[in-house]
């Protein structure tokens, strides 16, 4: 692809973030969103062989809680179709969790150790084996690793002057991130998404901000925010070469 971005992460930690891409139209940000949702691949569980379940729970209900456990992906290391082992013994009282799961790869375990599975009462047990396949979140919902991923507009607001003595002074909602006239980049949570909070008793003028979109993205912990946008790009831009390869035959 032939465009270029300017992107400025606004916040961030391993699993969430926000940043703001400029110079991008909104169809691509529209792909780039879809890219992170579907064409990302995850490792999640996909087959389960029971050995012990004198759970209260049956097989089938047991397997879609496993299902949702999220797994750490290092992608560099896979390819979409391979599986990785895990098994779980837990004997009650306690309460199965995913830390529970032992994996066969140590890349691969459960992102998070406190993920409640079942609870066991005394004599219980519960005792599997588990198949957890790479695969897109096209193929399943489970699969996807951007768990919350969307996007707005950047918008700016200017100081046009100030209102009238008897105006009522409503609030002006907005949510995610403004620019100043300054270019001074302000998370609108810090006014509690209220603009008369920041700009008391002032007339203002709010715009959209031309090919400018603040995405907001949060992950299940397979990988970090950086990867996900990352390998989202990186699929966007291998579909565009395979179209101009076809096209040019």
């Amino acid at each position: 692809m032939s465009e270029e971005f300017d992107v400025e992460f606004i916040e961030r930690d391993d699993r969430s973030a926000r940043f703001l891409v400029r110079g991008a139209s909104p169809a691509f940000a529209n792909g780039l969103r879809r890219a992170m949702i579907a064409d990302v691949p995850t490792f999640s569980i996909d087959t389960v062989r029971f050995v012990e379940n004198s759970s209260v729970m049956f097989d089938e209900m047991i397997g879609l809680r496993l299902g949702l456990v999220p797994l750490t992906t290092p992608l560099d290391e896979f390819e979409v179709g391979d599986e990785v082992t895990l098994a779980l013994d837990v004997e009650g009282p306690a309460t199965a969790y995913s830390g529970d799961l032992v994996s066969s790869e140590p890349m691969v375990e459960p992102a998070d150790e406190n993920v409640p599975i079942i609870e066991l009462k005394e004599g219980h047990r519960l005792e599997l084996e588990a198949d957890a396949v790479l695969d897109t979140g096209k193929e399943h919902s489970k699969h996807q690793g951007g768990v919350s991923v969307g996007y707005r507009h950047l918008q700016r607001v200017e100081v046009v002057g100030d209102v009238g003595e008897f105006h009522d002074d409503e609030p002006q909602i907005l949510r995610g991130v403004i620019e100043t006239p300054d270019g001074e980049l302000v998370l609108t949570d810090e006014f509690d998404h209220d603009l008369t909070n920041r700009y008391p008793g002032k007339e203002l003028e709010v715009t959209d901000v031309s090919g400018a979109f603040v995405f907001h993205v949060e992950t299940d912990g397979s990988f970090t925010v950086e990867e996900l946008v990352r390998r989202a790009a990186t699929t966007i831009g291998d579909r565009a070469d395979e179209l101009r390869e076809k096209v040019a035959v």
